[in-house]
Parts: structure tokens; sequence; C-alpha cells
């Protein structure tokens, strides 16, 4: 099922619901639709264009939200799905100072890598082997990693996103560039 960003009524990114919870709140006129995704939803007397981005009538105070929590999914969107030795597609997580030896599972420790990399790498240091990482690991920041991390992406919601850090942050999930 499509997912629908949720923006506040200032604008701020909220998060991301299925489009059945974003049709229930436009029903029940709490939110309004900002963008439709082009889909058409039937009812037995309603014909309903399915949002893609809505906003909230009301402003919802948002508790503070400490840091981005490292699950696989936001790990695979921080680093782009690929190998952060070699660049390649990844499909696993690695330590990049192992467990083994004293490392944490933590933001500035753990990088998506090939299943190959991983297997060589093993228990080991990256200087050990005499490899560098792409680019040195850090814990996503912005109100836009609260949307990105979900793995949920739709290209209409990045002008909503663009003021929260998205470009940067989308440009490099999507490959377009390497810094």
């Amino acid at each position: 099922m499509p997912h629908v960003l949720v923006l506040n009524a200032s604008y701020e990114p909220l998060g991301v619901v299925p489009l059945r919870r974003a049709l229930i709140l436009v029903l029940n006129e709490k939110a309004i639709s900002l963008e439709d995704s082009g889909a058409l939803m039937h009812s037995a007397t309603r014909v309903i264009p399915a949002p893609s981005v809505v906003r909230l009538k009301r402003f919802v105070r948002v508790p503070f939200r400490g840091a981005v929590p490292l699950t696989r999914r936001a790990l695979f969107a921080r680093d782009g799905g690929r190998c952060a030795y070699c660049g390649g597609v990844a499909t696993s997580v690695d330590h990049v100072i192992p467990r083994s030896r004293g490392g944490q599972h933590a933001w500035e420790n753990v990088v998506a890598a090939c299943r190959r990399c991983n297997h060589v790498k093993a228990d080991r240091h990256v200087a050990e082997l005499g490899w560098r990482l792409r680019h040195q690991p850090a814990p996503p920041s912005g109100l836009a990693w609260r949307i990105i991390g979900t793995g949920h992406r739709d290209p209409r919601w990045l002008p909503y996103l663009q003021p929260y850090g998205a470009d940067d942050d989308l440009a490099r999930i999507d490959g377009r560039s390497t810094a």
C-alpha cells in the first residue's frame, strides 16, 4: 500500500502514514491534501484522488525527539544501499571497529557493506587490510531523516523536505553524489 507524507500545520514534516490513514484524516477534515498521487480511490458514492502529501489543519506540538534510531533500514538509507568499502550493492551491516575488539553499535561505527567485503574484513580493522572508507560514518541529522529513515520515498515529497536538509541526503541516497 502506498504511503503519504504528513506535514504539521507549519509545513514541518511529521512522518509517513499508510494511504488509508491519510484518507481518513482528509475525510474527517483534519488534514488537507497538498499533492495527489495520481490514483483515484472509489467508494460506493464518491471518487477521491489519493493524496501523496497532506497537511494537518491544526498545529500538533511534537515532544523533543532524540537522535534518529539506528535501524538496518535507516543505515541502508544513510549509505545509499552501497558498500562503504567498494561501492557495490550492500547486503549486510558491518562494524568498522569490530565489536569483538571493543567497537560500539553506534552510527559512527556502523556501515552498510557488500557480502564479499564483510566476509573478507571479518573481525579485523580497516587499517589492517589497507582499506579506506568511501565516507566517514556519522549519525544522520535533521527532520528529513525521520522521513528518509522509514525507507518510503516519493519524488513529490522533495519540495516539502528540502527546507529540512533533504537535498543532500536524497542525493546521496539516490547515488547522485558520493561526497
